[in-house]
């Protein structure tokens, strides 16, 4: 295992909400020396650099000032957004040790996880990719995650001693990456789904007979909760969505298929994400029901 036994230092690049959750929850974990943090947002002359290097001093992180200031650690998380994948990497391979590990969080296709892994293991590292199989912030670090590379197995060995829900898949890169990918099409498409279907509904008028007929064909599922969560994901981290379905139609590019769905799905999201940059959701609850969002949407095209 190339990971120390002890004294073990670890690097997180992005420090968003799944570098913020990975930092904090493997903060004191046995065998854990420190926990170093890099974002652009970090940056020397960034506007937001002193409230995020504060934000990490309290939760007991080191903000570093660049990238290669994580030149030392033993194991460098990346938890980027899906389309920074291959360049966060690519920065890492030029600074990263000799049998340091790497392990990619990343929402990418297995395509960019293989041209990530070269360029790590061309340094002397190793490079190990991480399929999180779901959202991050009900879990924490405990989020389930398939782990690939040469060195997964080992590394999942590790991370399940912080009692992480990690599990080896394979020694093969592109595999975890390729299981993740095609479970974010049917996922992401199926708020993509909700989001079009029931805001026409609400224009109609007629979603007190539209859910319950869901309801019919598919008991097991609560339509109205469901719906005001799926809203609430995609209203939050739409864009970041949109990069993940990007890479979700890489991947089935990839596999020699033409992305009709992912590439849909991937503008849907991004068209929600860019109204919510432009104040169409201003003041919802996080709480809130779906059809406070289907309104916001149906009174902005009523309005254009």
């Amino acid at each position: 295992m190339a990971l120390p036994s002890s004294s073990l230092t670890i690097g997180v690049i992005g420090y968003g909400e799944v570098g913020k959750i990975f930092a904090a929850g493997l903060r004191g974990q046995p065998g854990v020396a420190g926990i170093q943090v890099w974002d652009l947002r970090l940056a020397p002359g960034h506007a937001a650099r002193e409230a995020e290097a504060a934000h990490a001093r309290a939760a007991g992180l080191q903000p570093v000032d660049s990238a290669a200031a994580l030149a030392q650690a033993d194991l460098v998380i990346s938890a980027v957004t899906a389309s920074h994948t291959f360049e966060v990497a690519e920065e890492a391979a030029r600074f990263l040790r000799s049998g340091a590990l790497f392990l990619d969080l990343n929402s990418a296709s297995p395509g960019t996880k293989q041209e990530a892994a070269a360029a790590i293991d061309a340094r002397g590292a190793h490079y190990v990719e991480a399929g999180v199989m779901t959202s991050v912030p009900p879990y924490g670090i405990r989020v389930p995650m398939l782990l690939g590379g040469a060195q997964a197995a080992a590394l999942a060995e590790r991370l399940r001693g912080w009692d992480m829900d990690a599990t080896a898949v394979a020694e093969r890169i592109g595999v975890a990456s390729a299981i993740k990918m095609c479970r974010s099409i049917m996922i992401k498409g199926l708020e993509a789904l909700v989001i079009e279907s029931y805001s026409t509904a609400r224009h109609y008028g007629v979603e007190d007979q539209v859910l319950p007929t869901l309801a019919e064909t598919f008991p097991s599922i609560d339509w109205q909760k469901q719906g005001a969560y799926f809203f609430s994901r995609v209203v939050q981290h739409g864009k970041r969505r949109a990069e993940e379905m990007r890479e979700s139609a890489r991947t089935v590019q990839e596999a020699g298929f033409a992305p009709l769905m992912a590439a849909a799905i991937a503008d849907k999201q991004d068209g929600v994400a860019k109204l919510a940059r432009e104040g169409v959701f201003a003041g919802i609850a996080k709480d809130a029901a779906w059809q406070e969002y289907a309104d916001r949407l149906v009174n902005h095209v009523a309005t254009k």
